[in-house]
């Protein structure tokens, strides 16, 4: 074991080393320096830290070990599915485990009678759709980032996507969720039946961001391909006129398969990349979906057209092949690699408004952009006003990343202002930490932090991530008195 470090810490990493090693193969188990180093961050790699030790247990004994050595040695435990988070969730810890689920990966059954599909944690989110086809059958939530992330991931953060606003988010496509507590003793829950006894404790634990249970098996619902999905592209020449059609596509009592929007900058990112067909002289592009039998889809088609064009939109295109709404589609779900050709970084914000203020929100980003001098292209699920701004800047420049955390702030606090939440499907983690202080109370985070105590009483599972102590959001308080100057988000050290 070839490090520098203090002794103390030296023979506390040496004697959780030989623990782990007791139960766990030698590969299973890294904690060399060059080992350690593609473990430093998630997906927002803005922040990075090597961990101690990370750990690839490949079935549920060796979780429990795992867990059983952090918690006899009083070492922190963050769990990690593939890593594509966006708010830091599984930023590692200096002196502490990585507990990564990527080695359990099988689909355990998959139930065509009771449409449910029994997985791993470590299982793609597309994978599941896959095993899925051959009874019609697919998994609804769908995050841009499906190709690769995990369901064990999609646990942890409530992860949502492009057809969230019908079918829901993980929480609504969930049943079951078996996990073990930081002592390695074993919880469900959930029902694989229409519901279980007791509290809604199934709620809790999806979006807990890995703070109460280490995911290790979850039981997910399965919903029937439509017949025909069809898509439109609505152009509007106008930002606000967009966000207006939005609401009154809602409020016209259409409920789409999928309704998102797209500012201009984010359009011509995305069609320079996968050339997907987009109008490129509109401020901003809506593509509404609509799924169920060709009956239901031409009604719903032709309604949708309706407002629309009462709506203010410049031009309209039906999808009218599967290939060309895949392309429609395609798009979308590549903005956030499409910015990535176009800036050597950017900050992917997550954050949720009120319908009718879409317009209000969109022009104050416009300012923001302006007050620091940082570009930020727009892309959001529309029809339940999730916002996703992708913030672009140069992280070789510390004075951009400072801008750029500043921008974000700013932002997430404007979602509070407005009647929003700093998150719909990102998590908090460690990138909003600070903006906890403003949306909830001293009292209200002090019931969190009771409620992570009664699973955790030591805080060891993923510690300094999305609830702030009091010190932090009293630091925060004097600093929010002149709105834009926040400190960094606490990154926590053990």
């Amino acid at each position: 074991m070839n490090m520098r470090m203090n002794d103390t810490a030296f023979l506390k990493k040496a004697d959780m080393v030989a623990r782990l090693l007791e139960k766990l193969p030698r590969a299973s188990v890294l904690f060399e320096p060059e080992d350690l180093r593609p473990w430093e961050c998630d997906g927002l790699a803005a922040y990075r830290m090597v961990p101690g030790v990370v750990a690839l247990p490949a079935d549920e004994d060796e979780v429990r070990h795992v867990l059983q050595v952090a918690r006899a040695l009083k070492v922190p435990v963050v769990a990690r599915g593939a890593g594509t988070g966006l708010s830091g969730g599984a930023y590692p810890l200096a002196d502490g485990v990585l507990l990564s689920l990527a080695k359990m990966k099988k689909i355990l059954s998959v139930d065509p009678a009771s449409r449910t599909a029994r997985v791993q944690p470590g299982v793609r989110n597309l994978a599941i759709s896959e095993a899925a086809a051959p009874y019609g059958l697919y998994y609804a939530p769908d995050p841009s980032s499906q190709i690769a992330c995990t369901i064990g991931g999609n646990v942890a953060e409530n992860a949502g996507g492009v057809h969230c606003l019908k079918y829901g988010l993980t929480v609504n496509n969930v049943l079951r969720v078996r996990g073990f507590t930081i002592e390695g003793e074993p919880l469900e829950f959930g029902s694989e039946a229409l519901d279980a006894p007791g509290f809604d404790l199934l709620a809790l634990v999806t979006g807990s961001e890995g703070m109460l249970a280490v995911t290790t098996e979850v039981t997910v619902k399965l919903v029937p391909k439509p017949e025909l999905a069809r898509v439109i592209m609505a152009s509007f020449a106008d930002l606000e006129k967009a966000g207006d059609a939005v609401a009154a596509v809602i409020a016209a009592g259409i409920i789409p398969a999928g309704l998102e929007m797209m500012d201009q900058p984010a359009t011509r990112a995305v069609e320079e990349f996968v050339h997907a067909g987009y109008d490129l002289d509109a401020a901003a592009i809506l593509l509404c979906e609509s799924d169920g039998t060709p009956e239901e889809v031409e009604e719903e088609i032709g309604r949708m057209t309706e407002v629309l064009n009462r709506a203010g939109a410049t031009a309209i295109r039906v999808s009218e092949s599967e290939a060309e709404r895949l392309k429609f589609w395609s798009g979308r779900k590549a903005a956030f690699p499409a910015v990535g050709r176009i800036s050597p970084d950017y900050y992917c914000m997550d954050g949720t408004i009120p319908r009718k203020r879409l317009g209000e929100v969109l022009q104050f980003i416009g300012e923001m952009e302006k007050k620091y001098g940082l570009r930020c292209p727009n892309v959001f699920h529309a029809g339940d006003g999730n916002l996703h701004p992708l913030i672009l800047f140069d992280g070789n420049d510390p004075g951009e990343l400072h801008r750029t955390e500043q921008f974000a702030s700013e932002v997430l606090q404007k979602c509070i202002e407005v009647g929003g939440t700093i998150t719909g499907e990102h998590g908090v983690g460690i990138e909003k930490i600070n903006e906890m202080c403003v949306q909830f109370s001293p009292e209200e985070l002090e019931t969190f932090r009771r409620v992570k105590r009664a699973f955790d009483p030591e805080e060891l599972l993923n510690p300094g991530k999305n609830i702030p102590t009091l010190h932090r959001c009293a630091e925060f308080g004097r600093m929010h008195v002149k709105r834009g100057q926040v400190p960094h988000p606490e990154l926590p050290r053990f």
